[in-house]
């Protein structure tokens, strides 16, 4: 690996349209919350290849030129008229590009791994939300030739798809759906000041009333108390699930079914998530991209934010709990739009009125953008056969890769951008889960979609109260 490198900055001096104030976005508040109640920077990061014969001059003409171009990426936290945190587009202004050196002598395999892992560490970094700018640049250089650029996103001014989006702008992605530019599109100064107006007060109101029929009758916690326990010393695990035979699993039941790729996981997750824990209905947090309405699709901007669902798994057949999957996640994601400060407001009058306080601790993120067409195209391929899935199934696996410190949630479930797989990042509170009763839930994804993919009357042999073994 290397140990030696050497780091300059190279001034990058930027200006753009869409300089001032305005409030915090509804979905910026969503952030700082998550952002206080895990500890986690919540940054976005990665790293990608150069194309030869880059220079660090056009590099540092790409980062300004983004600048320029989004108002987001210059925004920096401010303090409005009452001391409480704003957000500031600046005009213009100054940053840096960081131009890392590494040993001529490096393996090129070393020098990728170590653009990786200095993209890992800028996940980690925090910002100070109110000095730095919401953009970061790094190049590596090998033997005198850029080979590697990293970059890191605040996640205060990016969501998924506004980093597709960003990416796909410097030529380092697709873009998920190619379209005319939307004269709709709203920047992130102008969302803040609207989110502060009455008709969206009441679209929040209308949201908040959604979120208090799911919440008026939860138990404290979705699985339980905490109990003694861990692994290895830790409460907190982090893992990555794979299923290639999941994946085309979910294709045959999307298709038997006549829906999307997205509402069959849910399904599926569901009924595994029961058959493990014996917890049904199910009532969960669902990530919702929010694009949908008007001006959103091509925002810079942190738009998603948690939809609440309750899916009952117990008694039916896993293509009964797809239909009801759909119409929750439908229902979940037209409310899935407020100010999160309603939420705390309403959460602690029902605390309040039950006698006890309560929280959803399960979560589930669909996050992909790339691969999600793709397999929802798929599903109008040829059918899917038994033995296709049969001979995937060897490919499966389960790798636990570290401990966390601290998890706001008992289970956090996020499918991700990967082609033909079902690739689950997964975390789970070991005080509330046996490593086994994870692994049989996890496991259980595949398990429950394979049953169901050539069986319209698959059951879910969900058996609510029972722990799962």
């Amino acid at each position: 690996m290397i140990a030696q490198t050497a780091e300059a900055q190279v001034p990058v001096p930027f200006a753009g349209a869409g300089a001032g104030a305005a409030p915090l976005t509804w979905g910026q508040k969503a952030i700082m919350q998550d952002m206080r109640e895990t500890g986690w920077t919540h940054n976005v990061s990665g790293a990608h290849p150069v194309p030869a014969g880059a220079t660090v001059e056009q590099m540092a003409a790409e980062l300004a030129d983004l600048m320029a171009r989004h108002p987001a990426l210059r925004m920096r936290l401010g303090v409005d008229d009452r001391g409480g945190p704003c957000q500031v587009v600046s005009g213009s202004g100054e940053t840096v590009l960081d131009v890392v050196d590494v040993p001529d002598d490096a393996d090129p395999a070393d020098v990728a791994a170590f653009a990786y892992q200095l993209g890992h560490a800028r996940l980690l970094a925090p910002y100070d939300l109110y000095r730095d700018w919401s953009v970061r640049m790094a190049v590596v250089r090998h033997r005198g030739a850029l080979v590697h650029r990293v970059l890191t996103f605040d996640h205060l001014v990016v969501d998924g798809t506004a980093t597709s989006l960003l990416l796909a702008d410097l030529g380092l992605a697709e873009p998920a759906v190619r379209r005319a530019r939307d004269p709709r599109t709203v920047q992130i100064l102008d969302l803040g000041r609207r989110e502060a107006t009455p008709p969206l007060q009441r679209v929040s109101d209308r949201a908040v009333r959604h979120w208090a029929a799911h919440l008026r009758s939860i138990p404290p916690l979705t699985f339980g108390a905490p109990t003694a326990g861990g692994r290895q010393g830790h409460r907190y695990w982090h893992g990555r699930f794979s299923s290639p035979a999941a994946y085309l699993a979910v294709r045959a039941i999307a298709r038997r079914t006549r829906t999307d790729t997205s509402r069959v996981l849910l399904a599926v997750i569901a009924v595994a998530i029961g058959r493990a824990t014996g917890v049904s209905p199910l009532t969960a947090k669902l990530i919702v991209g929010n694009r949908f309405r008007p001006g959103f699709a091509e925002a810079i901007a942190p738009l998603s934010q948690n939809g609440v669902l309750t899916v009952d798994t117990a008694g039916a057949t896993v293509d009964e709990v797809v239909a009801r999957a759909r119409r929750a996640s439908v229902t979940a994601g037209m409310y899935a739009y407020y100010d999160p400060v309603g939420l705390t407001d309403l959460e602690a009058r029902l605390d309040a009125e039950r006698g006890y306080p309560a929280r959803v601790t399960c979560r589930i993120n669909d996050r992909r953008v790339t691969t999600r067409a793709a397999a929802d195209g798929g599903v109008r391929d040829e059918p899917v056969t038994v033995e296709a899935v049969r001979r995937k199934a060897d490919e499966t696996f389960l790798v636990w890769d570290g401990p966390l410190d601290h998890l706001h949630e008992q289970v956090f479930l996020t499918v991700e951008d990967q082609p033909d797989t079902v690739f689950l990042q997964v975390i789970f509170d070991f005080a509330c889960f046996t490593e086994a009763r994870a692994e049989r839930l996890l496991r259980g994804v595949e398990e429950v979609a394979v049953e169901a993919a050539f069986d319209a009357a698959a059951p879910t042999r969900v058996t609510p109260g029972s722990t799962g073994g």
